[in-house]
């Protein structure tokens, strides 16, 4: 129902310097897969097929991971390390992917609104790769497909986070529909502890319908001098409607060195439990 996901992926990656210097945060691995390619496999179990890629100054190496390499899988050809390859080459051939570059950082609003030339008119996901998430038995995308498929709207990730780590987030207020799915009512970016109105936070996970873009254009710049995500969806809350849901599965901050850490120990583990 869903074909498209974009990637907001200009960022300059400063927490991580100076690894991120000449390499892009997104392609950086969590045990031997980037970043980023967790969640293209994400959106593509959701039925997401289209991947679209907001790039930025020095993030070459995105595109060329999603492409061919004549002269490495000429070099491994007929050997064993061709194995290592299998999931890439299945993205390849499954997924088609499409780049536009932000020229300024002025916010994750101006960054999906940048997308719009590659989405179009339609209901599209959105993955921040910084937010690796793995889900209990389907991706957290492919659950909100499924939510987005009953209500039609606007659907974004929630989960709760302690009162010491509110200010990091933009954080919902909403009643209960179903069991973890909440209307939402407000939101609030970055708010204090003070100010939080829950401790239900919005992660990197987003189904958004085509008119965000329309009030994205409309979205005075918020908190940072930035276009605030946040700010537009509270406008299309107060038009519409706008879902909250409380994703099964785990979330790691790979926006931070210590979630980079814990996410690969987890992914680590997890490999050698597979064999």
């Amino acid at each position: 129902m869903i074909r498209k996901c974009l990637f907001p992926a200009a960022g300059y990656g400063t927490r991580f310097l100076p690894a991120t210097k000449a390499m892009p945060k997104e392609v950086m691995p969590i045990v031997n897969k980037p970043l980023i390619q967790y969640g293209v496999e994400e959106a593509l179990e959701a039925g997401m097929h289209d991947i679209a890629i907001v790039t930025g100054r020095g993030k070459r190496a995105l595109e060329d991971h999603f492409d061919v390499s004549y002269e490495l899988e000429h070099q491994i050809n007929g050997t064993d390390k061709e194995a290592y390859l299998a999931d890439i080459r299945r993205l390849m051939d499954q997924c088609t992917f499409s780049y536009t570059r932000q020229k300024e950082m002025k916010g994750l609003g101006h960054a999906i609104l940048t997308g719009e030339t590659l989405i179009g008119r339609e209901p599209f996901g959105v993955i921040l790769a910084d937010d690796l998430c793995d889900g209990n038995s389907d991706g957290v995308m492919a659950q909100m497909a499924r939510i987005y498929a009953k209500y039609r709207c606007s659907v974004v990730a929630i989960e709760e986070v302690p009162q010491d780590q509110i200010e990091k987030y933009g954080v919902i207020a909403g009643s209960e529909i179903e069991d973890g799915l909440f209307m939402i009512s407000d939101m609030v970016e970055k708010p204090s502890p003070e100010e939080a109105p829950s401790n239900l936070a919005i992660i990197g996970r987003y189904i958004l319908t085509p008119d965000i873009f329309d009030i994205l254009r409309e979205t005075p710049p918020g908190r940072g001098g930035e276009i605030q995500i946040t700010d537009a969806l509270l406008t299309q809350a107060k038009r519409n409607m706008v879902l909250a849901y409380k994703f099964k599965g785990r979330r790691f901050d790979c926006g931070s060195v210590a979630g980079f850490i814990e996410a690969t120990n987890y992914y680590y583990e997890r490999m050698r439990d597979d064999g």
